[in-house]
């Protein structure tokens, strides 16, 4: 699997989180918490990573990923009662915009979970493209 040693570390991050702090907190804790968690295992990940969205040369959007891991991996975070389609949907949409190819969906809800989503580069749309901030 593409990035599988990296991505395996964000998960048991993830879980190292949960387990600490559980079930309760607003996104922006998580977050906080995760980039310790991810920087103590030696990982580059930098936090609200910009993303612009361009149309044909016009930005049309700027949108925020929760964290960038590795130069590779787009996390976002929830803080919801289960992961719904829309949040799936939206992590689907920053690797469409970026040269990310692997996308994780971390949930901090009543019970853990996580989705993997990849979306290679060669199914991108070359009118759309991103850029960073």
């Amino acid at each position: 699997m593409l990035h599988s040693e990296t991505t395996g570390l964000v998960i048991k991050s993830f879980y190292n989180v949960y387990n600490k702090l559980g079930y309760g907190f607003l996104e922006k804790v998580y977050e906080k918490a995760l980039m310790i968690e991810l920087q103590k295992k030696g990982l580059s990940c930098v936090s609200q990573y910009p993303i612009q969205v361009n149309y044909r040369g016009v930005v049309v959007g700027d949108y925020f990923a929760d964290i960038f891991v590795a130069n590779s991996i787009i996390v976002e975070l929830k803080a919801s009662e289960q992961i719904n389609l829309e949040h799936e949907l939206q992590l689907i949409n920053y690797l469409r915009a970026t040269n990310a190819e692997i996308g994780l969906l971390l949930n901090f809800g009543r019970k853990p979970e996580f989705r993997r989503k990849i979306f290679t580069n060669n199914y991108k749309s070359p009118s759309i493209s991103a850029s960073r901030n």
